[in-house]
């Protein structure tokens, strides 16, 4: 671990300034972090996009986070429903929308005099579909966990011993990821799959997905809370409540890729 976190600082210190693409997740906070040790807070810049992509209590708790880190940051509002393929739920849509939304850092910390913008792509990705990162690495986005060998483990152990707090967060997704491709998204269905979620994370469920099939709800947690999950009727009216026929509890527990 000394190894990988020398070989980070070192990465982050020849680049002299740094915007980070930020999401509030652990991948990328740690990255932050590592870039305000390695260079001070006056040559990194955090850029985090808000959109119908992500929650806006995600988005909120993003920036608590900043702000608790001392950072300079900006948030660039983005209509994610304004990219074709995303709107279609292409199975490329990650692709696209990555491209658009580093397209868009990029020019923010630029405008912010910072050249080199880095995201928080580890050494576990490189095993998994993940178009998003080809978009980011063809338009020059750098990856310093990726090249200092760091795992989604490896940041999690660095994290909880430099005392970060959210060092255990659940890795999280992009709403658009709840519908099967070719799906039409729209506001209304975004908004909805994430106040359904907002439902079982106030009830204590930090790990959790709800999947849509046109009208029917599946939600997905962790095997070892599927029998709490079952006896809180009034969260899963509550959901139902939201526009949904049916709600139920997919069996085989939360998991990535569900619609790949």
């Amino acid at each position: 671990m000394t190894e990988k976190t020398d070989k980070l600082q070192s990465i982050l210190q020849e680049k002299g300034r740094l915007a980070v693409a930020y999401s509030g997740g652990i991948d990328s906070h740690f990255l932050l972090a590592a870039a305000l040790r390695a260079l001070g807070k006056e040559q990194v810049l955090a850029v985090l996009c808000r959109g119908l992509m992500m929650p806006e209590a995600e988005v909120c708790e993003a920036e608590r986070l900043l702000k608790d880190m001392g950072a300079d940051y900006r948030i660039l509002e983005v209509d994610v429903l304004a990219i074709p393929e995303f709107a279609e739920n292409d199975k490329r849509r990650c692709y696209f929308c990555k491209k658009h939304l580093m397209s868009r850092i990029k020019e923010c910390a630029a405008e912010n005099g910072f050249t080199a913008v880095a995201d928080g792509k580890n050494a576990d990705d490189a095993g998994v579909y993940r178009p998003g990162a080809q978009a980011a690495e063809e338009i020059g986005i750098i990856s310093p966990l990726f090249e200092s060998g760091f795992t989604k483990q490896d940041i999690r152990t660095c994290a909880r011993e430099w005392g970060i707090s959210i060092w255990n967060k659940p890795s999280q997704a992009c709403l658009a990821s709840r519908f099967s491709y070719h799906t039409h998204l729209t506001a209304e269905k975004l908004q909805r799959v994430g106040e359904a979620e907002k439902i079982l994370h106030d009830a204590g469920f930090a790990a959790c997905r709800v999947r849509v099939h046109d009208m029917i709800a599946r939600i997905e947690v962790p095997r070892e809370d599927m029998g709490r999950l079952v006896t809180l009727t009034g969260q899963i009216q509550k959901i139902r409540e939201l526009g949904f026929s049916f709600v139920t509890l997919d069996l085989e527990g939360i998991r990535s890729g569900v619609f790949d």
